[in-house]
Order: C-alpha cells, then structure tokens, then sequence
C-alpha cells in the first residue's frame, strides 16, 4: 500500500560513508502498527535478507503492507515492494513493486544497469518493457530508506538542514528531499525513545494531502530505526508506530521504560 510503504520508505549524494559503520545487517526487521485516524488500519513489515546478484552478494530489503479488519473489508490491500542494492555503495540492482490496492494493481521489476545509468522497467500487468535513463546517485524507494540511515551526514545536520537525492517511482526521477527539524523524546509501547524529527518533502496528490504533511521520527542512536510516522492524508490522517523488532545491529536505546 503506498499509503502504507512510502511512509516507511522516507525514511530517504554520494555512496555509503567509508568511515561510518551500518546501521544496520542481514536479518533486521521491523514490523509497524497502522492507524487511519482512531481505527487499526493494517500493518507493514521491512526486512534485510541476503541474496546474489551479479556473483557477488547484496542485501535483498522486502517491504509488506496490508490491511486488516474492517478495513480490508472496506479497502483491501496487499502491497510488496522489494530492493536488492549493493553492500559497499547502496546502489540498487533491482527493485520489485507487486501491489493491490483497492482493486488499484501494479506489477512491475526494474532493473538497473549502472555501468550505462539506465532501468529496465518491466510491466508484466500492461506486458510491455521501457529502457530509462538515471542518474548516477540515483535509489529505487526501498534502496532509498536504507541509504538515508547510513547517509554520512544524517549525524551531522543541523535543525533546518536537509538531504536530497534522486529516487526513481512511477517511471520517473524526482529529487527527495529529507529536512531535519530536532530532537524529540517520543512515548512507545517500548517506553520513553530518543528521537530525531524529519520532514520528508513528498509529492502531493492521490495520496498525500500537501509536500509537508509526513513527518518521521527515528531513533537518535546507532540504529536510526523508525519509531513514529504521521502523515495528512489526502482524505484522513494516518500514523505508523514501531509495534515488533528483532536483528538490530546496535542495542535499542530505552530513555526510560514504560511501567
């Protein structure tokens, strides 16, 4: 569900930082509670695998989103995006988006040729295949999420700075921009988190209600993990809480626990 994964996936240059460890490993996932205004809208999961590209080995990130209760029987929806990207530059090599939402479907793979800066798009619903021109630099959405936390600077920025790159979706290239707005202690499940505040510049429209109306919460420590996204939605408001975690690479920094 875009309404569910973009969130997620901002959480948006140059390759990985030779001087800075990961921020994160094969085998750390996440799993986020959805809320549609009062009601629990679905869920959505992130993972890191491992899988082969090109003989050599990269990280293989799977993104799920879905809707439970009434609202699957009100708008059903089972999305899957997937990236495979390498493990020294964050370059992407692939990316899957397999999505049902609403009846709303796409079913596409796209595959990235680095060496001539172009993507393979293959459409399997329309059946039909488009070479397309990239940039460099350039992240599929997934791609995107795991660069922006490993990004060099993101320890670095001030309140009112901001990072940008080139993300490819929908066929196209736009610059995403990712604004830093301070420091916030946020109240989970977990108990009191450290967090930095961000404000992801998205496109408005079909989904999004304006450019500022998503903002993201991570965690200000080792991991930078997700803790709390809340969006204005087109119709409604939407926010996602960290509701399940396991393989972090870093321990998980606790202010204070809840009681």
């Amino acid at each position: 569900m875009k309404k569910i994964l973009i969130l997620l996936i901002f959480v948006a240059t140059t390759g990985f930082s030779t001087q800075k460890e990961r921020a994160f490993d094969v085998g750390e996932y996440f799993k986020f509670r959805i809320h549609y205004g009062i009601i629990n809208a679905g869920y959505a999961t992130l993972e890191v695998k491992e899988a082969v590209k090109n003989n050599k080995k990269v990280y293989h990130a799977v993104g799920k989103g879905w809707t439970t209760g009434m609202s699957r029987f009100f708008f059903k929806v089972e999305d899957n995006y997937e990236s495979y990207f390498d493990k020294e530059t964050g370059k992407p090599y692939q990316y899957v988006r397999k999505i049902d939402e609403g009846g709303y479907t796409k079913n596409q793979e796209g595959f990235f040729d680095q060496a001539k800066n172009t993507v393979l798009v293959k459409d399997y619903k329309n059946k039909k295949q488009t070479s397309i021109n990239v940039t460099e630099e350039v992240q599929d959405m997934v791609s995107a999420f795991y660069f922006l936390r490993n990004h060099p600077s993101i320890d670095k920025l001030k309140p009112g700075e901001s990072i940008t790159i080139d993300m490819f979706f929908d066929d196209e290239i736009f610059k995403f921009k990712l604004k830093y707005l301070g420091n916030q202690d946020v109240s989970t499940k977990y108990g009191t988190i450290a967090t930095m505040m961000f404000r992801p510049y998205v496109q408005s429209g079909r989904v999004f209600k304006e450019e500022e109306s998503l903002t993201v919460w991570i965690s200000d420590d080792d991991n930078k993990i997700p803790v709390r996204i809340k969006a204005s939605l087109a119709v409604g408001s939407l926010k996602a809480d960290l509701d399940g975690f396991r393989g972090l690479k870093y321990p998980f920094t606790v202010k204070a626990k809840k009681k």
